[in-house]
């Protein structure tokens, strides 16, 4: 076990090896004993493997954290945080002693779990189970298609991902797995933390497939050591490296909390601290008895300065290849710019806005169609893709082909029946940078979705989910198939923006505010049926629509105002023009985002919806959150799931006719 053998950055004498695990061992469990809460065992039992992988085989350097050339390391493992910081203090990231004091405290950069732009060299927000193993596809693929685009020499890094029982239980892990094999992503390394116990107990009360048979069958490299054994760990890591044509994963076998005296393999070391006495003797065991807390011995220094420095001279190398590829690939150059930049073109809202001049009735999903081809032409990093529905989302990029394992550089990525992967895989791009990425399926799907698009509001990403086949329109499928509460569960989300246009002229509008909010992700939702263009007043202004919410009738009416979405603002039209006949005059708002609504001002907010006029909201959907818009007035929806029939008898079933509106709203007007 202690042979000496050589390390890409050094030679490293195995002594220094496990001077260096236990380090990151005793730092990881004094972080949470200081906190009184964390996750002990899994840094304790992978330390062996994360030190040879750091010092060997991660290309990174603390001073350009976001390196194009870099290795990405992830974390798939949230709960092992306190590895992750441990790692990332020892090798010079910013996080202080201090910062490991602070473990799970308020205003700290070491959470709970890891947080994407809150911590140095944290490239992925993990915690829930599974996430970042998908992620780690994204990121993976994303690397191939900027190497096939670009140059494979300087896009040629690798994703190691550090994984556990628990996301290779979850089925989101499952999914990607099995399309990262069908892609041949052989710049994946995930390495499996196989310690046979979870949180509550031994992984066999309900874990007993083989792993190991069930990689091999989606197309993986596969091996098994021990991951406490620093030659058999050098060894299955470099042949992971050089395998090209096939991801890989490594079962690490380990010990959970090893080193532990009294907790070692066992669950009450997954979740808890140690508690003083055991982490006194734990640091007795290892050999750390005699380090005062959060102490790091010189000699650990010294490894880790040197694996930094001959770090920092392959980033410079890269960087001076770099710099010979841009003089001479100009034109090359200049579009990797531009994607990275995710500057928009200055032509493209009017583009957009061109491409439905010519107004007629039209699905919205139609209408989303078309402007993703006016934005794949002008925005290199746009791609993306859906859940096998593309005949139905109308998300293919024409012209471009599929991305695949014979053509890295096709913009349009076939997920298959694959929501949860495709979801964590679009958040992978975002995270990578230089990419504005998209996902689709039908609105009733998007709780598949729901953790990505959670984390991706946490993280600030810029990915668009685009959702077609909205409200009980979706008619003879039946209520399996009509998402009734989704549109107001996806506002529920924090961070995210959701938008529900009314016709061609808001859908460009909704796709180029998507474009520019680049820390913010976007749900597109679009109808299956046709729905009319708008007559909006002479003059009026697009950027209008990209306050939230606009007036598109009756500016001068502020006694009664009509607030709608999509295919219900045509419909709020209708119910006004029929109000009218009877001596009501309405004011009719689109409202195609809350979110961009409610961040206005008061004042600006009161000029569309005048505070003293009696308010009515209209939308194919649950009524629950559109009170914060309309208060005490008439919330216009459905409150119970749909039924299998035409969309146009659900319509006259559920009270959503012109004829039906105006008369719920004279009875209203009555009563109140």
């Amino acid at each position: 076990m202690f042979q000496v053998f050589i390390m890409n950055n050094a030679s490293i004498d195995p002594q220094n090896l496990k001077e260096l695990a236990t380090t990151i061992r005793v730092l990881s469990a004094e972080a949470v004993q200081r906190a009184n809460s964390g996750h002990p065992g899994l840094p304790l039992g992978a330390a062996d493997f994360a030190a040879v992988l750091w010092s060997k085989y991660l290309k990174f350097d603390p001073a350009s954290p976001a390196w194009k050339g870099r290795d990405h390391f992830i974390l798939s493992a949230g709960h092992g945080s306190a590895l992750l910081y441990s790692l990332l203090h020892l090798f010079g990231y910013g996080v202080s002693t201090s910062d490991l004091k602070e473990f799970r405290q308020w205003d700290s950069i070491t959470p709970g779990h890891p947080e994407f732009g809150m911590t140095p060299g944290v490239e992925c927000t993990t915690g829930p189970l599974g996430q970042g193993f998908a992620n780690g596809v994204g990121v993976g693929l994303s690397l191939k298609m900027l190497g096939a685009k670009y140059s494979k020499e300087l896009f040629s890094g690798k994703v190691y991902a550090l994984v556990s029982d628990g996301d290779l239980m979850e089925g989101v892990a499952a999914e990607a797995a099995s399309l990262a094999g069908h892609l041949k992503l052989g710049n994946l390394v995930y390495l499996y933390d196989d310690n046979d116990i979870s949180l509550a107990d031994p992984t066999s009360v309900c874990f007993s497939e083989s792993v190991q048979e069930r990689f091999k069958s989606y197309g993986w490299h596969v091996q098994s050591c021990d991951g406490h054994d620093y030659a058999a760990i050098n060894s299955a890591i470099q042949a992971a490296t050089d395998e090209s044509d096939r991801p890989s994963i490594i079962c690490m076998k380990t010990t959970i909390g090893f080193g532990s005296p009294k907790k070692a393999g066992t669950s009450g070391v997954h979740g808890s601290p140690l508690g003083e006495d055991e982490l006194q003797a734990f640091k007795e065991n290892v050999g750390a008895g005699g380090l005062e807390p959060f102490a790091v011995p010189e000699s650990v220094q010294q490894l880790c300065a040197q694996v930094v420095e001959s770090n920092k001279k392959e980033r410079e190398e890269w960087e001076s290849a770099f710099a010979k590829w841009k003089d001479a690939n100009k034109d090359l150059d200049e579009k990797l710019t531009a994607q990275f930049s995710k500057e928009l073109p200055s032509s493209l809202k009017q583009e957009l806005l061109a491409e439905f001049e010519d107004a007629k009735k039209e699905a919205t999903r139609n209408l989303s169609g078309q402007a993703l081809q006016v934005i794949a032409r002008n925005v290199p990093g746009f791609v993306g893709g859906s859940a096998d529905l593309e005949p139905s989302t109308k998300t293919l990029i024409k012209d471009e082909g599929d991305c695949s394992a014979e053509d890295y550089a096709a913009r349009n990525i076939r997920f298959g029946v694959r929501e949860h992967a495709m979801g964590s895989m679009v958040n992978g791009f975002a995270y990578a940078g230089g990419w504005i990425p998209y996902a689709s399926t039908f609105l009733v799907f998007s709780d598949y979705l729901r953790p990505t698009l959670r984390i991706a509001g946490l993280s600030h990403l810029q990915s668009l989910f685009i959702f077609t086949h909205d409200s009980f329109w979706v008619g003879e499928d039946g209520p399996t198939h009509e998402p009734i509460e989704h549109v107001q569960s996806l506002r529920l989300i924090p961070g995210v923006h959701v938008f529900r246009p009314a016709d061609g002229m808001e859908v460009a509008m909704c796709y180029y505010k998507a474009l520019e909010l680049k820390e913010a992700p976007s749900a597109l939702v679009f109808t299956r049926q046709g729905v009319e263009p708008l007559s909006r007043p002479e003059g009026f202004d697009p950027d209008s629509i990209l306050n939230g919410a606009y007036v598109v009738q009756g500016e001068d009416v502020e006694d009664l105002v009509l607030v709608a979405t999509g295919s219900e603002v045509a419909l709020a039209v209708s119910a006004a023009a029929l109000l009218s006949e009877g001596g009501i005059q309405a004011r009719v708002v689109s409202m195609p985002c809350q979110e961009l609504f409610l961040k206005l001002s008061e004042d600006q907010r009161n000029k569309i919806i005048p505070p003293s006029a009696r308010k009515v909201s209209l939308e194919a959907g649950v009524t629950c959150g559109w009170q914060r818009i309309v208060g005490e007035g008439l919330c216009l929806g459905i409150d119970h799931y749909g039924a299998s029939a035409p969309g146009e008898v659900l319509a006259e079933k559920f009270g959503f006719t012109p004829q039906k509106v105006a008369e719920k709203i004279v009875a209203w007007m009555g009563d109140s």
